[in-house]
């Protein structure tokens, strides 16, 4: 039986996730990035949402969104997967399903949960081994997040809310990351660039 869906609530968090089918990649080249980045920031001002944290990896994305009017968050995946699989479609003379199935939301309870969701998503690229360091994925706001990078898709009066600098939420991140089973090399150069 299907998850049922949560209500979508003014001032709520939501966490939206998918993957290719059978896990294969939806994304191709950095074009098809920069396509689905695109559609993220005009639906976010259009249904008034704010971005918290998202990546976008070759065969899944998560998004972290906050929910700040009456536009119902679902918009956003719903909007942007839509127009992104027809152009992929074209783009590529594909047919059939790009994704596994329908997109995933899980509403955020706690305040914990809220956070740990950030430095999940961000440490998405390390825990599936495409990099050491978070910073070298371009395609997640995490480099917004340690003011290493201008961009628009963040919201940054989240980030001083609860982190005091970008030293301390890159910690955060790599306390989490070094929990985790990953290769020893990956390990030292973490626990290195902490010191």
């Amino acid at each position: 039986m299907p998850k049922k869906r949560p209500p979508y609530l003014p001032g709520h968090y939501y966490h939206f996730f998918n993957r290719g089918a059978h896990r294969k990649s939806i994304f191709r080249e950095p074009k098809n990035y920069l396509f689905v980045l695109e559609k993220m920031k005009k639906n976010a001002k259009k249904y008034q949402l704010s971005i918290i944290a998202y990546v976008l990896m070759p065969n899944h994305f998560h998004f972290l969104v906050r929910q700040d009017g009456e536009y119902f968050a679902r918009y956003l995946p719903q909007y942007v997967f839509n127009s992104y699989s027809s152009a992929y479609n074209i783009l590529y003379n594909h047919s059939g399903t790009l994704f596994e199935d329908k997109y995933k939301v899980e509403s955020v309870q706690s305040e914990s949960h809220l956070l740990h969701l950030c430095r999940y998503i961000h440490g998405n690229p390390v825990k599936d081994g495409m990099v050491a360091d978070p910073a070298d994925w371009i395609y997640s706001n995490y480099l917004e997040w340690i003011s290493e990078r201008d961009g628009t898709l963040y919201t940054p009066e989240f980030v001083r809310e609860y982190f005091d600098s970008s030293s301390d939420y890159r910690k955060f991140v790599f306390e989490d990351l070094l929990s985790r089973d990953l290769p020893d090399a990956v390990k030292l150069y973490l626990e290195n660039f902490e010191k």
